[in-house]
């Protein structure tokens, strides 16, 4: 069945929304990747972000991540590249390495982004996290045995959690 070209609904700076056979979904503009970052210390914790979501008015707990390919002049970044790039700006480390894990859908029904999550290992901290200029971000570094308590005492004060974190749980057992 050959796919219908969508048609556009709306179109604003970052996103357009769009209906493609009477399915109306949200698609992000001026980008070539979305990128995940697993980021585990050496002492085996897991670093975690957390900052406030205009759409559902709350803060969230999240793995770090962004765009790639949303910077004029990098229209062509690499993923991994933009996955080194964001795990600096949100949190002001660096990885030794960075291996691709997975690429993936986080919401099929209702966008069409596809994020490829990276494990980054050998962190070392180079200064404070500036986030994109209007972020106001929050890091949490939790041992690996004690996320999904911290996780669930988080979601108790009434904080949401990002599901990718627990997709990060399972790469962080392989």
């Amino acid at each position: 069945m050959a796919a219908k070209r969508p048609t556009v609904v709306y179109d604003g700076k970052f996103i357009r929304m769009v209906n493609r056979g009477g399915w109306e979904y949200a698609s992000r503009k001026n980008l070539s990747g979305i990128v995940g970052i697993v980021a585990v210390t050496d002492a085996g914790e897991l670093l975690l972000i957390e900052q406030f979501r205009p759409p559902i008015n709350k803060n969230v707990i999240e793995i770090p991540a962004g765009l790639a390919g949303d910077i004029k002049g990098s229209e062509n970044e690499a993923l991994a590249l933009a996955a080194r790039r964001e795990l600096l700006e949100e949190t002001g480390y660096t990885a030794k390495r960075m291996k691709q894990l997975a690429v993936g859908v986080p919401s099929a029904g209702v966008c069409d982004e596809i994020i490829t999550m990276f494990l980054a290992t050998g962190l070392k901290k180079q200064g404070a996290a500036h986030g994109d200029g209007g972020e106001e971000i929050t890091q949490h570094l939790v041992p690996l045995a004690k996320v999904e308590a911290w996780l669930n005492r988080q979601q108790r004060e009434g904080k949401q959690v990002d599901l990718k974190v627990y997709s990060a749980l399972y790469w962080t057992t392989r």
